[in-house]
């Protein structure tokens, strides 16, 4: 027999008042979080399902907030870049101008003397700053000024003027992520943008009989190229080739040599990789590894093709001779080397704009896309859950009202 207690009454409507005002305060916080879903337990399949859903979108978030970031940097560089062409086509048309012969040496000197003031306007284009302060044409040592101005005296000059410009960058290029596993080259580092001819690397260091003494590995412009034990200068040429370096290598027929040449108008960066082998050196390529980030070439080794720079100084100092014959040739076909280049990066930094304009599109396809989903698991119908709300408070102060009248007085109501 089940004792029945007076108590009885009292804890049933106690557990109903208790379960309504826990119905009554989970639609609040429905309201207050604008979401039906406050615990897993609500509703264990739309949870899990949001849950994706909300790391989707903030990943999507973030690949918008990288575009943006690529965009404007893109915006930047095509801007220097565009800054730099119209300079060159300036110096262009002075050589042309001082290669005709009808100007006297005083007046070409008086050229020399723009183009040495364009020049070094360019250095600063070249050493620009982004929005967000960073260095444009560094590579991935974006705090570090790219280049660096060597000034001296040059023969027919009245002042100092520019005699070299050192690049300190360095070549590898940031990336940024644009998509699941989709990313974009960020930069043009100047030993790109800012270069003129191909490289040519001539070695004097007769190699057949070279062997590689132990297990090591070198760099060619940021790409790594293994070495085993006894491979040749052969071999070693044809790893560099199969390597997918933007250079090609081969033996000079009469030094028996390695001859390293760029594909492209670039810095060649060459070092061999710590602990191992010391491959370059060996082949008589570097004296050691790179110093502030520019290549240490050996002191036996001949190198050749030169950057926008040099050809702006060599016309420059052509002008200040008076030597009209050289402004004709050397100086003309440098400032076209140098316009060819920047024209060819001014293209590749707009089809990657291009690209960018692109997946920001994409992005703002998918971002409401994937809010819909998210909302649809998640959403509040705010009406019908307000109405609920109500209904559950008329129901609670129904309880309450009825409790007062059913349950059993106490000794407390007998005092009152």
């Amino acid at each position: 027999m089940i004792r029945v207690s007076t108590n009885m009454p009292v804890n049933d409507m106690q557990q109903s008042i208790r379960r309504q005002e826990e119905r009554m305060y989970g639609l609040q916080g429905q309201i207050g979080a604008q979401t039906r879903l406050l615990s897993l337990r609500d509703d264990p399949i739309a949870a899990s399902q949001a849950v994706r859903y909300d790391s989707y979108l903030a990943r999507l978030n973030r690949f918008e907030d990288n575009v943006k970031y690529a965009q404007d940097h893109f915006n930047s560089t095509h801007d220097n870049l565009l800054s730099a062409t119209n300079i060159l086509h300036r110096m262009r048309e002075l050589a042309v101008a001082g290669a005709n012969g009808t100007y006297s040496p005083d007046d070409l000197k008086i050229m020399a003397v723009e183009v040495n003031e364009l020049l070094k306007e360019l250095v600063s284009i070249s050493n620009a700053l982004g929005a967000d302060m960073k260095q444009l044409f560094s590579g991935d040592k974006v705090f570090t000024e790219p280049f660096r101005i060597v000034q001296g005296n040059v023969e027919g000059g009245t002042e100092t003027m520019i005699t070299r410009v050192e690049y300190r960058g360095a070549g590898a290029t940031r990336q940024v992520e644009i998509g699941d596993n989709m990313f974009i080259d960020l930069d043009i580092s100047g030993g790109e943008a800012f270069w003129a001819e191909k490289m040519m690397i001539f070695s004097s260091v007769d190699a057949t009989d070279y062997r590689v003494q132990e297990q090591g590995a070198f760099f060619i412009d940021g790409v790594e190229i293994k070495v085993n034990i006894g491979d040749t200068l052969p071999a070693v040429v044809a790893k560099i080739n199969d390597s997918g370096a933007p250079v090609k290598a081969y033996i000079d027929i009469n030094t028996r040599g390695l001859v390293i040449e760029g594909t492209s108008a670039h810095l060649i960066r060459a070092e061999d990789k710590i602990g191992g082998a010391a491959v370059l050196r060996d082949l008589g390529i570097i004296d050691g590894n790179m110093v502030n980030n520019a290549p240490n070439w050996a002191s036996s080794a001949r190198v050749a093709g030169g950057s926008m720079f040099d050809m702006v100084i060599r016309l420059r100092d052509g002008l200040l001779r008076g030597d009209h014959d050289f402004i004709g040739s050397l100086g003309i076909a440098g400032m076209d080397l140098a316009l060819n280049n920047v024209t060819l990066k001014l293209t590749d930094i707009s089809s990657r704009k291009e690209r960018a304009d692109v997946a920001w599109q994409r992005i703002n396809q998918q971002i409401p896309n994937v809010t819909r989903m998210l909302d649809r698991e998640t959403g509040l119908d705010l009406p019908t859950t307000a109405l609920e709300l109500k209904k559950a408070e008329i129901a609670h102060q129904a309880i309450l009202s009825t409790a007062g009248r059913l349950l059993p007085k106490s000794l407390l109501d007998f005092l009152r």
